[in-house]
């Protein structure tokens, strides 16, 4: 259960001003009980995530009299090689999940079902604008967003004091600066032993979209308003790589630690290599079950704005589906009461904005809730809108490379920039 769990944080990311649908559309309560079907739906996920599923799944079930929905759970290894052979072969599943940063890819391909005219109208309403535009394609939807998630600063409080660091942010308009947490960093350095380290980025393997947190926070983009034009060279993307570029110079993260590592950040946390690891609200029951040290839960930095990753997933339906089966299936799934339990079972946050203004409490470290609530609230549309572009499969190799010839190859900051500014450029013009 650890070990898998902590797998899917390489898994953990439109129309960004998109607030309605583009037809109004049958209006239909989310309980019809004339809906009749069946339903197909391939996920993975943790035992938590899947205990939540089923259980949307029965209570679909019971308001939907002659509806059946057949989960098919598999391995997260496994999720998009299955998909990508069952939509060639023809015999894809009515309904699956699939991570923000590669929704576009399917969406763009016109592999899915455009929900535009089978959602009631005002459904858009539900959601945060940062989680609607995620799950746009060219001004339509192509999905819902069932749930998301960010990263905040997990920290072991006996490594803080013992660099004499005894308080952290409690609110995100006291987050440390850039600057104060690069002071942070030098303290726990000054204070730790050549072998550890004062934290650990979760930039590892598909994880490099969080690295966007840095450019966001410093008020830049990687994509244009078009979505296509490459905006990375910029103030703000010098700064953001400058910036990450020194957690290497000056020794603050391991060697072992670069966006093509294959040793995840939380792991390097759970073994007491690092005093600090960046992670999402996912990893909380696995590190309450894990460490046995004190730990806790802080913002992350801020520079010339609060940002963060927009991570989770959005439910989409392949083109083929019912249509009428699939938005009533979306509709119960997305109610309060569904997302609610869903994500406190799972440690999840949540897209609704009732449930983002009002909070929720997770199982596990309740007190923990307002900080990544808090966090996911920094992601603006504009953010999450680029993160869901079409290219966004090729754009992650492009920072992958860059990156890392830039954090382990001492490539320079010009030439990182040009380099993503190319590479983003022949992505989305492929």
């Amino acid at each position: 259960m650890h070990l898998s769990r902590r797998r899917l944080l390489a898994a953990s990311s439109a129309a960004a001003g998109a607030s309605a649908l583009a037809g109004c559309g049958f209006t239909r309560s989310s309980d019809d009980s004339s809906t009749s079907g069946t339903l197909t739906f391939t996920t993975w996920g943790t035992e938590s995530e899947l205990a939540g599923f089923r259980s949307a799944i029965s209570s679909f079930e019971k308001a939907s009299s002659g509806v059946t929905v057949k989960l098919n759970a598999v391995p997260y290894e496994q999720m998009f090689t299955n998909i990508d052979a069952q939509i060639q072969a023809g015999n894809p599943p009515d309904v699956f999940r699939v991570p923000y940063y590669s929704f576009g890819a399917y969406a763009g391909a016109g592999q899915l079902l455009d929900l535009s005219t089978h959602l009631d109208s005002g459904f858009s309403d539900r959601f945060t604008p940062q989680a609607w535009a995620a799950v746009q394609n060219s001004g339509s939807p192509f999905g819902v967003p069932h749930h998301t998630d960010t990263s905040v600063i997990l920290y072991n409080k006996d490594a803080l004091a013992t660099a004499g660091i005894d308080s952290v942010p409690t609110s995100l308009d006291d987050a440390w600066s850039w600057d104060e947490f690069a002071d942070v960093a030098r303290r726990l350095r000054r204070a730790m032993p050549d072998d550890t380290y004062p934290f650990a980025y979760n930039w590892q393997g598909n994880g490099v979209t969080r690295w966007l947190s840095w450019l966001f926070e410093a008020d830049g983009r990687f994509l244009a308003e078009d979505l296509v034009t490459p905006a990375i060279d910029s103030d703000a993307g010098r700064a953001a790589v400058e910036f990450t570029q020194g957690f290497f110079r000056d020794r603050f993260v391991p060697p072992n630690s670069s966006v093509k590592a294959t040793t995840y950040a939380a792991d390097l946390w759970y073994g007491e290599t690092v005093a600090m690891t960046f992670g999402g609200a996912f990893l909380v029951p696995d590190t309450d079950a894990t460490v046995d040290f004190d730990w806790g839960a802080t913002y992350a930095p801020r520079n010339v704005r609060a940002g963060g990753d927009f991570g989770g997933n959005a439910l989409v339906a392949t083109k083929g589906a019912d249509p009428e089966l699939v938005s009533a299936f979306f509709a119960h799934v997305t109610e309060a009461e569904q997302m609610r339990q869903f994500c406190a079972g799972a440690s999840l946050l949540p897209t609704r904005a009732d449930l983002v203004e009002g909070g929720i409490e997770f199982d596990v470290r309740p007190e923990l809730s307002p900080v990544f609530v808090g966090q996911a609230s920094t992601v603006q549309a504009q953010d999450s809108g680029q993160v869901a572009s079409p290219s966004m499969a090729s754009i992650i190799t492009v920072l992958q490379d860059q990156l890392e010839a830039a954090f382990v190859g001492d490539q320079s900051v010009e030439a990182t920039i040009r380099g993503l500014s190319t590479g983003i450029g022949e992505a989305t013009a492929g």
